[in-house]
């Protein structure tokens, strides 16, 4: 899936679903300061993702993301080594 198409999906749930202003959605913005979630909001978060995407994320996988365009990258990441195997 071509980067673009994810960012689109996922800003758009997280605009529609976790309420974070667009506005302050960037490449380089920092993930976790920007979206300020708890921890049942990134359960829902992984399971949004799942479900858009059919792939999922870890604790782990959170750890090692800093800015959106990580977030991004690892989502796509994923979806590739899941279409490859």
């Amino acid at each position: 899936m071509e980067k673009e198409k994810i960012v689109s999906i996922v800003n758009d749930f997280l605009v529609n679903e976790f309420e974070v202003d667009g506005d302050e959605i960037t490449n380089d913005a920092p993930l976790k300061e920007t979206l300020g979630l708890d921890s049942l909001d990134y359960i829902d978060l992984v399971v949004v993702i799942e479900s858009n995407f059919g792939v999922k994320l870890g604790e782990a996988d959170f750890k090692s993301m800093v800015t959106f365009d990580d977030f991004y990258n690892t989502i796509q990441e994923k979806i590739a080594a899941k279409n490859a195997g």
